[in-house]
Formats: C-alpha cells, sequence, structure tokens
C-alpha cells in the first residue's frame, strides 16, 4: 500500500443488543453486544457523542489563538483553541465553527478551511472532530461579542506564534489534543503553502448521525 492509497475503512460490524446504561447531560454511556465474525461476540461500552468542531484562527504574523479553559476530568486548566459541540439541529459544521469562533474568541473569519479530521479517543467513544483553519480573521464589534457564561466566564484568550505553540507541544507543555493535531497540522499546511487545505463545505462521512446515535443496529 503506497501512502497516497492509506485509508481508514469504515465497516460496522453486526450489533446483537445495544442499551443506553446512563444518560448523561450531554452524552450518553451505551452498552452493544457486537458479532466480530471469527473474533467472536464482544461486550463493549463507550460514549455516545453528538461530533464537535474546533477553529485555528491564524493571522498575519503566524500567530494562533488560544483560549484556556478549565477541564474538570484531567484537574487543568488547558490551552486550546475554540471549539464546540454539534449540537444544534441541522447546522452544518462550518456555521458552527464560525459561531464557536465568535464566541469564544470574537473572531470572524474571512476565509475558512478544512485543516484535519480526528477521532481522538476511538475505543472509548465515537466522537468526530473536524478543525477548520481560520484565517483573514477580524474582530468582533464590540456591541456584537457573546457574553460568556458558566465555565467560559473570564475565559484567558491569547494570540501565540505557531512556531511556539508546536515547541510547546513536543516538550509535553500543551497536552490538549485537538490543539497539538491542529498546530502540528497548520505547520505542515503552511510548509506547503497552504495547497492541500480542503473547502470548509467538503464531505464529512466519518461525522456520527443522529439515526446511528439514536436507532443502533440491532440484530435478533
Amino acid at each position: 500500500m503506497t501512502s497516497q492509497r492509506l485509508h481508514d475503512e469504515h465497516d460496522p460490524q453486526p450489533v446483537r443488543h445495544s442499551e443506553v446504561v446512563m444518560e448523561g447531560r450531554v452524552w450518553d454511556v451505551v452498552r452493544d453486544e457486537v458479532d466480530l465474525g471469527d473474533a467472536g461476540t464482544h461486550v463493549r461500552e463507550y460514549v455516545r457523542h453528538p461530533g464537535a468542531v474546533a477553529v485555528l484562527a491564524l493571522d498575519g504574523e503566524d500567530r494562533i489563538c488560544l483560549v484556556q479553559q478549565y477541564r474538570h476530568p484531567i484537574r487543568t486548566r488547558e490551552w486550546e483553541v475554540p471549539a464546540g459541540l454539534l449540537d444544534v439541529p441541522g447546522e452544518p459544521p462550518w456555521e458552527a465553527a464560525a459561531r464557536e469562533l465568535h464566541e469564544e474568541a470574537d473572531l470572524v473569519a474571512g476565509r475558512l478551511e478544512v485543516l484535519v479530521d480526528l477521532h481522538p479517543s476511538p475505543g472509548g467513544l465515537d466522537e468526530a472532530i473536524r478543525v477548520f483553519l481560520a484565517r483573514e480573521t477580524s474582530p468582533v464589534p464590540e456591541d456584537e461579542r457573546h457574553v460568556r457564561e458558566a465555565e467560559e466566564h473570564g475565559m484567558p484568550c491569547a494570540w501565540v506564534p505557531l512556531d511556539d505553540v508546536v515547541e510547546a507541544a513536543l516538550d509535553g507543555r500543551v497536552q490538549n489534543g485537538i490543539l497539538v493535531a491542529a498546530a502540528l497540522a497548520a505547520k505542515v499546511a503552511r510548509a506547503r503553502g497552504f495547497d492541500t487545505l480542503r473547502p470548509h463545505d467538503v464531505a464529512w462521512p466519518q461525522r456520527p448521525t443522529p439515526s446511528l446515535a439514536l436507532a443502533p443496529e440491532t440484530t435478533p
């Protein structure tokens, strides 16, 4: 296999039984009995997730916009790129990305393209994340800015050189998975003159769909 042909293979296996074992405020925990053929039938528990988008905003000085947010499961204030759930029915991913950039960073993108797609933890959750690259950004007018509340209240925002973020990731000083992947992808994209970026509305077949989330395949 050549690198040109390397790709993940979408290959759903028969699910004999599926149940929601915990309904959460944002996502659920699901237990599936999956038939893996010669490998036997196995029970797998995982988090069912609506999917998410993230935005790496890059300015004319090769700086990226970062926000710092407290993440309770790891008890850490992480530096991240603006991101959010795909939890608005019918909202296209690129519009969700633009909304998150507006709400979390007070920015509007003049140019938005797909930077990288991720499955951050496929052994434990079905989340798919699409990261966009935003360029030609401009600030949101003061009277149109989002009022940040709850865990986003007082959230710091900083512009940091892309190369510094890459070094911080390689040194282990920043460890947010989306930020690390996005920064490395952006560095490669920049080296290629941004010629390999995909259009903002390119197909995203890996994104979880409501039909899969609400009605998983069952077999008697």
